[in-house]
């Protein structure tokens, strides 16, 4: 029997971590996920993770060879193989993330974060397919950002580039975990909706079933689904998310010049409420040169594979790129 080249992707999160094996034409083997357990140390986790990770395997066919390892992780630096400085997570300021799963696994293992994750993920098995110029925003508690130029995701000097989410709206607004305040993602992300919502609210005297709930009970998904319904405020909630959206796109359009930009994660779920006023304000924001040249799309990735399958796609281009698949 010929062997099954594979590779394995994770992604994890402040919440869960999920993995799973997959070949090189994008189809998942096997997946399974595991609770993170923010407030466990790293070495804790990944001894965790190794014990799921094989555990998992052991449903694989016997001529499976795993050829690397791919991860997606909060804060995670390309260059240096390391977890810097993660806000939900436990691990401490920087943490050789990649030399720690190499203890376990003699592989070549290669990590970044999960908007970067994404980007890679949709450039081979989504809608980037052929596309060498082209942004990935993920919106969801915060909002990620990737830039990809030439075919090649951007990392900078610094191997952090790309944080548009943490480019300034407002320099008096509203404060970011990051210690600034006013930035991008304090505005568009599931917690930014929130609290426009909320100030909407004090704003405004239009009725809204959003004025019978408190506080607590209000949830982005709250909102999409009153919006949905027509409410007034909800609706001006979403506008007003995609006002600021726009705005930040058309400056990045002007920084990069893409073919694409794809809104992917959480919020991305709201579909045309969130779509369809981003792509009206950004072409109202563009300058002129750029007008009608950039396509506002949604991911082309199977919903809720997009993660295990962008760093199995980051894995991938590893070992292509250094000819050792």
């Amino acid at each position: 029997m010929s062997n099954m080249d594979i590779v394995l992707g994770i992604d994890i999160g402040g919440t869960n971590t999920a993995f799973g094996f997959v070949d090189r034409e994008g189809m998942i083997i096997a997946e399974a996920a595991m609770e993170t357990n923010a407030s466990d140390g790293v070495e804790e986790f990944v001894s965790r993770l190794h014990r799921h990770i094989e555990d998992l395997r052991l449903d694989l066919p016997p001529s499976h060879q795993l050829r690397g390892i791919g991860i997606g992780a909060p804060n995670a630096n390309y260059y240096r193989g390391t977890v810097e400085k993660a806000v939900n997570l436990n691990w401490g300021k920087i943490v050789d993330f990649k030399g720690l799963i190499r203890r376990y696994y003699d592989l070549p293992v290669a990590i970044t974060n999960d908007a970067n994750i994404a980007a890679i993920g949709e450039m081979l098995f989504g809608n980037a397919r052929g596309m060498k110029h082209f942004l990935v925003i993920t919106v969801g508690t915060g909002l990620g950002s990737s830039i990809v130029v030439d075919g090649r995701v951007l990392y900078g000097y610094s191997g952090f580039a790309g944080e548009i989410g943490h480019s300034t709206v407002d320099p008096e607004g509203r404060p970011c975990r990051c210690g600034k305040k006013g930035c991008l993602e304090t505005y568009v992300s599931a917690t930014g909706l929130i609290k426009t919502a909320l100030t909407l609210l004090t704003e405004r005297q239009e009725p809204s079933p959003l004025k019978v709930m408190s506080r607590h009970e209000i949830t982005a998904e709250k909102i999409h689904e009153w919006a949905k319904a027509g409410d007034i405020l909800s609706l001006e909630a979403f506008d007003r998310t995609a006002r600021i959206l726009g705005m930040k796109l058309a400056d990045a359009v002007a920084h990069t010049s893409p073919e694409a930009i794809f809104i992917v994660g959480g919020m991305a779920k709201s579909g045309d409420l969130l779509l369809k006023p981003t792509r009206r304000y950004m072409e109202d924001f563009l300058f002129t040169a750029y007008k009608g040249t950039v396509k506002l799309m949604l991911s082309g990735m199977k919903t809720g594979k997009s993660a295990i399958l962008g760093a199995a796609a980051l894995i991938w281009g590893e070992l292509e790129h250094q000819k050792l698949y």
